[in-house]
């Protein structure tokens, strides 16, 4: 294998081993489309609105904006790696490319282990809706796990047909968030609000949570689950156009589209619901569409939930694909089968998406029991405030040392950079001990040790494996070969 300079200056593949390239077919709007639906206002929020309600009691919606200004100051960091090093697998090849080998497996394994968790919490949480679309809703264990099956199987189609529908989805989901989910919100907001603003930070430390100061931080941490995903933006990097100056772009705005879409709709359900309500809207129920239906009417169902189903289809095709071009980075490098990294004509890695749906599926398994599915997202969630705060962590030490000079990439922050990332670091390392933080009240009074401990125990697992790995594991001809490219760029 012949290693070259490909376009932007970044390591490719020789014409022997073109298969292995993927083809530039994403503008700056599907990028930042794709940034958006992975995120996904819908998902996020009604994923945590209920589990938010009980345990705080209310008055979390200051803890939602806090995490959401905190995490523009990663997405910031993210947006500098990307206009110097804009190529697949995001985070996972800058941890290895400016920390070496080694640090790029780990990141590698915490990714990839992280985002496939998310992508199952999310096929789960999507199924539920799918049936509840089809009119059958209330379903438990077997047939949750089925929909949420089919739910996987619809977005595994859509990421091996042609680029084109796939972006129309991409597009349409994040129509459907914005002019539905805002628009519904907007209604709510205008003319069906039943309590004053001050609602929006009563109640704090009523729920289960034993006092304010632990509402609080139970609050910061499950609003995490809200504002991950804009990193999708980068690992796509080497499928968009002009991906120095467009991916860092499509990162932050991304993040700012959906964040403001958030809190406002957040914002607008609290001062528009009883919180009666809101305590019971989780991932395996929805009483949001009959609170609606109350307000507006009958007529207004169909359309609501037609708009959260296109919104979770987006949210979890794109997610797919995220994940999966994050396995297409590590089996190029030799860190996973070789076939892996083999793409169609058209420029797709099919095989890695196929790859991807399976550990995913398998991890919908999980779903027989209420409990794990818990635990899964808690890891998810938990894996990738790890891998934040690893590629922060990799970025401050690197710009201190003098081994990455942000100077050389398109977006110029200066002394600010230094500031920013070290802010988002400290914010990182705590976010990620907030949330693995074993909470008694946040889950169900009987919940296993193992269930509380979910994030340490599981993570402490994927780590120990990987320590395996690198200890003994052999490199391929292939680490030996992208690893002195590697070293070669890095004196350039």
């Amino acid at each position: 294998m012949r290693m070259t300079d490909g376009p932007d200056g970044l390591a490719s593949v020789s014409a022997t081993t073109a298969p292995e390239t993927l083809h530039r077919s994403l503008s700056l709007w599907n990028s930042l489309t794709i940034g958006f639906a992975t995120v996904s206002p819908v998902a996020g929020l009604y994923a945590i609105i209920g589990i938010q309600t009980v345990v705080t009691g209310g008055g979390w919606f200051a803890a939602l904006a806090l995490c959401l200004v905190m995490q523009l100051l990663v997405a910031t960091v993210y947006a500098e790696l990307s206009s110097q090093i804009p190529i697949a697998g995001g985070a996972y090849k800058w941890a290895r490319q400016l920390g070496g080998a080694t640090t790029g497996t780990y990141a590698g394994a915490i990714y990839v282990s992280s985002t496939i968790a998310m992508l199952t919490t999310t096929a789960y949480t999507g199924g539920v809706w799918l049936a509840i679309f089809f009119g059958s809703g209330g379903g438990t264990g077997a047939s949750l796990v089925i929909w949420g099956a089919v739910f996987m199987l619809v977005c595994t189609i859509l990421n091996l047909v042609h680029v084109s529908i796939f972006k129309f989805l991409i597009s349409l989901g994040v129509y459907a968030e914005i002019v539905g989910s805002f628009g519904v919100a907007l209604l709510l907001f205008l003319f069906f609000r039943q309590h004053g603003f001050a609602e929006l930070f009563a109640h704090l430390g009523t729920g289960t949570a034993p006092s304010q100061t632990a509402a609080f931080l139970a609050a910061l941490a499950i609003s995490g689950w809200a504002f991950i995903g804009f990193d999708a933006c980068s690992t796509i990097a080497e499928e968009t156009r002009e991906p120095k100056r467009m991916v860092p772009r499509a990162i932050f705005l991304s993040l700012v589209m959906v964040g403001s879409v958030v809190l406002f709709n957040s914002a607008a359900l609290t001062l528009s619901f009883n919180r009666e309500a809101l305590q019971q809207t989780s991932a395996a129920s929805d009483p949001v569409t009959p609170v609606i239906v109350q307000n507006m009417g009958a007529w207004a169902e169909t359309p609501f939930l037609t708009i959260v189903m296109i919104a979770f289809l987006a949210c979890g095709s794109s997610m797919l694909q995220y994940t999966s071009r994050i396995v297409f980075s590590m089996a190029r490098e030799g860190g996973l089968p070789a076939a892996l990294s083999r793409v169609t004509a058209a420029g797709a890695p099919h095989n890695a998406v196929l790859f991807t749906v399976l550990l995913a599926t398998l991890g919908l398994l999980f779903g027989l029991n209420d409990e794990a599915v818990a635990t899964i997202l808690a890891f998810g969630t938990g894996g990738l405030y790890a891998m934040f705060a690893m590629t922060t962590g990799v970025g401050l030490y690197t710009r201190l040392t003098g081994r990455w000079d942000p100077s050389l990439g398109k977006l110029k922050l200066g002394a600010w950079g230094l500031l920013i990332n070290a802010a988002a670091f400290l914010w990182s390392v705590f976010e990620f001990i907030n949330i693995a933080w074993p909470r008694p009240y946040a889950v169900s009074p009987d919940a296993p040790w193992w269930q509380l401990w979910a994030v340490p125990l599981v993570l402490g697992s994927i780590l120990g494996m990987t320590t395996l790995y690198v200890l003994f594991g052999k490199p391929t001809r292939r680490d030996v070969l992208v690893h002195r490219r590697e070293s070669e760029q890095s004196h350039e």
